[in-house]
């Protein structure tokens, strides 16, 4: 019972580290295009 909670747990943790990496990837290329529209601009 222990371990299946563990792996549970485990599993949740990874899960939300991958949904993070990617929603700071995203506004990693947001905040990238952003300061590229602002260089074309002057």
């Amino acid at each position: 019972m222990i371990r299946k909670t563990i792996i549970a747990v485990a599993l949740g943790a990874m899960t939300l580290s991958a949904a993070a990496c990617n929603t700071v990837r995203g506004a990693g290329d947001d905040l990238k295009s952003a300061a590229d529209a602002v260089d074309e601009e002057t």
